[in-house]
């Protein structure tokens, strides 16, 4: 069933992205001039909340300030319960150069009612888009309010594992999800945006956010399986498959501390 009819709140999370944020409002609110867009400033410390009211004052948007730095998933639960409109789309606070075309692959499979969520994956990140075994983390996606508000208290204290959980809770229940590949957009690795030790630091407490994730929410990934074998089709059990390689992939990564990476020759 197509949902032409549907409009858009677009949801930025922002924290301390005072080098990318002005940019990104702006492409947003060219390239989406029916769009609501509403920028959650997660407690920021550096000149983004300055930017952002400036912005305000010159755009359309909506400027929502949190005192307090309380992680990803929080804003992105806030902004899912400020939204107005039938489609959220996330998009991320530090990505480069964004295209028009980039809205529309990512919305236009909500619209024709072929896919649940939509999931935008940069082409200029640090790995290949055809190996990329995090691509399902992307912060660039589309879903349907509806599908959003039953689990806004669970995701909300989950932080960075935030888009591993709505993932997991998509595909035990049957979601359809598209993949779609975003030409040019660029998205910087932590390496980029600070020192070499922060980053580390806060990849390998990200990635144990979402390794914890999974593991506290075996259940969906039971209910997925059970949901697999019930169908009983081809496609249905060449999903599980890729599904249960990128768990094993992402554990392989996310697991491995640091003692044994230097136990490496």
């Amino acid at each position: 069933m197509k949902r032409i009819d549907l409009k858009v709140s677009i949801v930025i999370c922002a924290y301390n992205e005072e080098k990318t944020i002005e940019s990104v409002v702006h492409s947003c609110r060219q390239f989406n001039p029916e769009s609501e867009i509403l920028v959650l400033d997660d407690g920021s410390q550096d000149k983004t909340p300055e930017i952002l009211k400036q912005l305000a004052d010159e755009l359309d948007i909506r400027n929502i300030r949190l005192e307090s730095n309380k992680g990803k998933s929080w804003a992105m639960a806030r902004g899912v319960e400020e939204a107005t409109n039938e489609i959220i789309l996330f998009w991320d606070a530090d990505v480069t150069g964004i295209r028009e075309e980039h809205f529309t692959q990512i919305l236009k499979p909500i619209y024709e009612g072929e896919a649940d969520m939509v999931l935008g994956q940069p082409s200029e990140t640090f790995m290949d888009h055809r190996y990329n075994p995090f691509r399902g983390l992307t912060g660039e996606r589309a879903i349907l309010k509806k599908e959003l508000l039953p689990i806004l208290d669970e995701f909300r204290e989950i932080a960075f594992g935030v888009e591993t959980y709505i993932n997991l809770y998509f595909r035990a229940h049957g979601k359809k999800i598209v993949f779609t590949l975003l030409e040019g957009l660029n998205h910087p690795t932590k390496y980029k945006k600070t020192s070499l030790i922060k980053a580390t630091t806060e990849f390998l407490s990200e990635g144990q956010e979402i390794a914890q994730t999974y593991i506290d929410n075996y259940d969906l990934i039971s209910k997925r399986i059970e949901l697999s074998f019930d169908e009983q089709n081809t496609a249905i059990k060449e999903g599980l498959r890729r599904l249960q390689n990128e768990i094993n992939a992402r554990f392989r990564v996310f697991m491995k501390g640091p003692d044994q990476k230097n136990k490496n020759p």
